[in-house]
């Protein structure tokens, strides 16, 4: 049962909810729905459509949530699949596990995945314009960009999904070819990096450089932090702290290079064959800078209020990476966020009162290899053996295929 109400338009200052923003005429949207008694399902007006441009954690829950309860949508991204970017480090240095990251959308969402890059959005008529001309009208928009950052924890690139695959598998064997490996960074990334390359090939001289004297994320307890420095002394990693690499734009990147000579600020000088980068995150915010300018944070995040719509804009959600929230940027959170969004989405077409996104205490895993772990739940720091019962063992890759209602290969 459908209600055949078109969507009213009319104006208000400033919008509909959300803090005065300097706008003084926002479109706000409204229309009739069925809700049917389960709750689990709603059918609306031929108007509606929610776009949602990414396909990262947060993108494909936010997807995953439409789809269940039948509101139209369109996933947007560049890529074929879903990358499974929290499990790349591991497709770093197992050989076949590469496969195992890449989730095809069309087998998830059929007709309502669109592969394109956006260039461009139009607020005032509602609609993302993309890299070949098409354009998609949207009634809600759901911005889940994400961030970008250097290969091997994050994969970009405009290939076929087995282009990506092979990118891994050429860097596994890179691995194996060096003798000794300098990680540079020791954030998550680094840290996780660093591990599963000693714990798949212990007899690897691996040097991880850091420019903090502390491993790891700042949000996680000393507790946690000096756990991770002692897994990596255990299993053999050596460790520079304090220092920063001062020629790394000038060095060759996950491939052998015999004798490559690493310069740190504080006058010492490393010989390697291999370098692989583990800094430098930036958010993804090329497709919106230009349409939301004024509502950018300084690392290029969205402005949001506590309903995670971008500040002024009712029908226009930043979820993931690209929202400013005072939090870790994680998957878990993306996920989160995504929620909200699509519940707000549904509870502005019900004229129901709208949820407010409260950040919590931190909650952290990281895998150090498949054998391995630290992290915290909350205020609570996790040991090595349930980190690895809950993360290690397959970074979480399994429960994404189930998510997305597909069969993992083996």
């Amino acid at each position: 049962m459908i209600l055949q109400e078109n969507w009213k338009l009319h104006q208000e200052a400033g919008g509909s909810r959300g803090p005065g923003t300097g706008q003084s005429r926002q479109p706000v949207l409204t229309a009739k729905i069925f809700v049917p008694k389960m709750g689990s399902r709603l059918s609306v007006d031929d108007s509606v459509c929610v776009v949602i441009v990414g396909g990262g954690f947060g993108g494909i829950a936010a997807a995953s949530q439409l789809k269940v309860l039948e509101v139209p949508f369109v996933l947007i991204d560049m890529k074929e699949a879903f990358h499974h970017n929290v499990a790349a480090l591991r497709a770093s240095v197992e050989s076949g596990f590469a496969r195992k990251t890449f989730i095809p959308y069309a087998a998830s969402f059929q007709d309502r995945f669109k592969q394109g890059k956006v260039i461009s959005i139009d607020l005032e008529k509602q609609y993302v314009l993309l890299e070949d001309g098409e354009k998609l009208h949207f009634s809600h928009l759901i911005l889940a960009t994400g961030s970008d950052g250097p290969f091997p924890g994050k994969f970009n690139q405009l290939v076929s999904t087995e282009g990506a695959i092979q990118a891994y598998e050429d860097l596994v064997q890179e691995v194996q070819k060096a003798k000794h490996i300098v990680v540079v960074g020791g954030g998550s990334a680094g840290v996780e990096m660093a591990a599963e390359i000693k714990t798949d090939y212990p007899d690897k001289e691996v040097t991880l450089i850091h420019s903090r004297i502390a491993l790891a994320n700042v949000e996680l307890q000393p507790s946690v932090r000096q756990s991770v420095k002692e897994i990596l002394l255990k299993k053999g990693v050596q460790l520079i702290l304090g220092q920063k690499v001062i020629n790394l734009e000038s060095l060759v990147m996950n491939c052998v290079q015999e004798n490559m000579e690493i310069k740190l600020d504080k006058g010492t000088e490393i010989i390697a064959d291999m370098v692989i980068c583990c800094t430098g995150i930036k958010v993804n915010s090329f497709c919106y800078r230009n349409a939301f300018g004024v509502k950018l944070a300084d690392d290029g995040a969205l402005q949001v209020n506590k309903e995670l719509q971008v500040e002024g804009y009712s029908n226009v959600y930043a979820i993931g990476d690209c929202a400013n929230v005072n939090e870790p940027k994680m998957a878990y959170h993306a996920g989160l966020h995504a929620k909200i969004a699509v519940t707000n989405i549904i509870n502005s077409l019900t004229n129901k009162p709208l949820k407010s996104y409260k950040p919590g205490s931190v909650t952290m895993l990281i895998s150090m290899g498949r054998n391995d772990g630290a992290g915290q739940l909350g205020g609570c720091p996790l040991g090595g053996f349930v980190v690895k019962q809950l993360k290690s063992k397959d970074i979480f890759v399994g429960r994404k295929w189930k998510e997305m209602g597909q069969h993992m290969p083996s």
